[in-house]
Order: structure tokens, then sequence, then C-alpha cells
């Protein structure tokens, strides 16, 4: 399983989102600090969520980082979040 489908299973199971985009970001990066080649290393993410009712901004990013675990967090350059709870 690549990283994009290990996001995107990971957050699914812990927000179960009415919206989930996983975008691999990381051609458009060659050249800059973290790129590698086959990419996997930059990421946007959207995600809509009631689970996300009632957080804050940071809490939101906090409780995303939680659901990625330290390791998957480690393969990622670049992580850009758009968190909503619809």
């Amino acid at each position: 399983m690549g990283v994009t489908q290990e996001i995107e299973a990971k957050l699914r199971a812990a927000f179960d989102p009415s919206v989930l985009e996983v975008v691999d970001d990381s051609e458009s990066h060659r050249g800059h600090a973290g790129y590698q080649e086959g990419g996997e290393s930059h990421f946007n993410v959207k995600i809509v969520s009631a689970k996300f009712s009632g957080l804050s901004r940071v809490a939101r990013h906090r409780a995303v980082h939680e659901a990625l675990g330290p390791d998957l967090i480690g393969r990622i350059h670049a992580l850009a979040l758009d968190l909503s709870d619809g």
C-alpha cells in the first residue's frame, strides 16, 4: 500500500468523513527540499467531518496528525490540511 492509500485509510477510519480528498502534490515540488523521486512526499488533504465540530483549527490539525501516527507522518515532508465540520 502506498502512502496516499495509507493516509486515506487512516483518515476514513478516524473521522468517517463526508468528504475526503488526498492529493499527492509531490511533482510540483521537484527540486525543492523534501522532494523524493516517485512522489508521495507532499500532500494536500481536504476533510469534511462532523468529528471536527467544536474543535479549534489547531485541535483539528493535531487530531489528523494523531490519526496518521508518527511513522506515517515521518514519511511525509509536507502536509497541507483543509479541515471543516461541514
